[in-house]
């Protein structure tokens, strides 16, 4: 986590204490300085798997920012008195850096997703964001031991990579890679590329004001559960946080 940032601490993972309109002047302003950033954006689910899996927690102490990506941190900070502004969501969070990016006309990478899916992709944004420079891009379907992507983006040099790996493998790469490039902002972005191509809708705007679009994905992707139930867990154990002050 970045020095000089104010967090709030779930389980032992710190979670960005900003705005989304606030986050984005402190993001902006690293990516005009070339300030190398490694950006999660984490939900309940993700922080029991850093607690299960001590390698992922390790690769969450070593992002500059942890963005609360779920109601339910939002309703964990306001069990541990410790509200968080709001929920960032990770797709609006994306799209905004892609407006930042079409602005400044900066240079983008996109990893990640299957090929179809990313195609459509880079057809949107190149819709949308008329002014972004898309700069390389490649499925997510390669040989982790034995590739060239990181070379690939060294010789580009992107503003902004954005991973659409899943949930651990997209961190775990940035991780792995981020010390290879001199500069550039890395994001997790997870099914944002299924989004952007049109393969998933978000939930209408009323379900995500009343902070159900959780419930809106279990609907339309009932294979979720399985996933959800980790949130049971989650509430034990922030309250157990609590109880220890």
């Amino acid at each position: 986590m970045s020095k000089n940032t104010d967090t709030v601490n779930i389980l032992g993972v710190n979670f960005i204490k900003s705005d989304k309109n606030s986050l984005m002047q402190v993001l902006t302003s690293r990516i005009d300085s070339e300030n190398k950033t490694f950006l999660v954006t984490a939900n309940p689910e993700i922080v029991m798997h850093a607690i299960e899996k001590e390698e992922y927690f390790t690769i969450l102490e070593n992002a500059d920012f942890i963005v609360p990506d779920g109601i339910g941190i939002i309703k964990a900070a306001a069990i541990l008195n410790n509200p968080l502004p709001e929920r960032i969501a990770g797709y609006d969070l994306m799209v905004d850096l892609l407006q930042v990016a079409n602005h400044k006309c900066l240079k983008i990478y996109l990893l990640g997703a299957e090929e179809n899916v990313l195609s459509r992709a880079i057809d949107q944004i190149r819709s949308r964001f008329p002014n972004i420079n898309i700069v390389g891009h490649q499925n997510g379907y390669f040989d982790w031991e034995s590739n060239s992507i990181s070379e690939q983006i060294s010789k580009v040099k992107p503003d902004l990579i954005f991973v659409a790996l899943g949930v651990p493998k997209q961190e775990k790469w940035i991780y792995e890679n981020i010390h290879k490039f001199d500069k550039g902002l890395f994001m997790g972005v997870g099914g944002s590329f299924d989004v952007l191509a049109g393969n998933v809708k978000r939930a209408p705007l009323v379900w995500q004001k009343m902070n159900l679009e959780w419930l809106y994905r279990l609907i339309k992707q009932p294979w979720r559960w399985k996933r959800m139930m980790a949130i049971p867990r989650f509430v034990t154990k922030v309250i157990s946080q609590k109880n220890r002050g």
